[in-house]
């Protein structure tokens, strides 16, 4: 993929320098969504009312963990994977929840609105379009991948950094979101002709344009700076910071899942001068494959 992407990027470059009238396809769809993220027009995924519901109650101070329960109780799929949650090795319970009121007191009305949000994202990843259905697909895939991988890193940071103020459930749900951008685009590839939606094209519209739509994303979602900088920053190796923070978790997560191959150096480098990971050995190691298997136990 970035060997496609390095041959194509002239293309794209010279593009928004501004094309003659024999642009192909391809470069009218990518005129179009540049054009409509700078107009503020490019339509936006919205969450499911589900998820609204419990991150409005979550957010009222008089709200009872009996409140909660009832309203995730209204939405039998989100029910069934917050049981799950709840009762997976992923949050170490011994004690089996029976119902959905121990399940929210289990989980925590801190974190039940960040963990809802995350089972319900799937929902968004759908399409009627054959290649697009079969990219949005590959991007669950993924996202699953480094979410897996990114908490992983973040059990064995957290072991000997007890004084950090970062938080696994947001920690997980930046993990899926990182990739949100890519949603309008691939909305906008469905909705124009076939020979628009080819994966060449996708993956190079993604890679220059999927920060700034999830920065919009997550901006009218109102989710707050922490996911902003992830989804805008974590391509770019450029924007550090001073401490670890989330998009560190996010490309170590990315490097050991197997993608963003061509900064794996850089990034391993990187969180070992924050003190992270004490070195790439630690993906091999027995605690960090358990804490990824558990993790995957609980999310597949």
């Amino acid at each position: 993929m970035v060997d496609t992407v390095r041959q194509l990027m002239p293309i794209f470059l010279n593009l928004w320098d501004g094309l003659n009238s024999n642009m192909s396809a391809e470069n009218t769809l990518l005129k179009v969504l540049v054009d409509k993220i700078n107009n503020d027009t490019l339509v936006l995924p919205t969450l499911p009312d589900i998820v609204l519901k419990v991150r409005r109650t979550a957010d009222d101070p008089n709200v009872s963990l009996n409140q909660m329960a009832e309203v995730i109780s209204l939405d039998p799929s989100l029910s069934a994977r917050m049981m799950r949650i709840a009762n997976s090795a992923f949050l170490g319970r011994a004690i089996k929840a029976e119902s959905m009121l121990q399940a929210v007191n289990r989980i925590g009305l801190d974190q039940i609105k960040n963990i809802a949000t995350a089972l319900a994202l799937e929902q968004l990843y759908v399409s009627k379009n054959d290649v697009i259905k079969a990219y949005l697909e590959q991007v669950w895939k993924r996202n699953i991948a480094v979410m897996s991988h990114s908490i992983a890193v973040f059990h064995y940071f957290s072991k000997y950094h007890k004084g950090s103020k970062l938080d696994l459930d947001v920690m997980t749900l930046c993990a899926l979101l990182h990739n949100i951008g890519v949603l309008p685009i691939l909305t906008e590839a469905e909705r124009s002709p076939k020979d628009y939606a080819t994966p060449d094209f996708l993956n190079t519209a993604i890679q220059k344009l999927s920060g700034r739509i999830g920065l919009s994303i997550v901006r009218a979602w109102h989710l707050g700076s922490d996911f902003e900088q992830v989804v805008l920053g974590w391509r770019d190796l450029n924007l550090q910071s001073t401490q670890p923070n989330y998009t560190d978790f996010i490309r170590l997560g990315a490097v050991a899942a197997g993608y963003f191959k061509s900064h794996q150096g850089k990034v391993i480098e990187t969180a070992m001068k924050k003190n992270i990971i004490r070195d790439i050995e630690v993906f091999e190691e027995t605690e960090y494959l358990d804490a990824l298997q558990l993790v995957k136990e609980a999310f597949d």
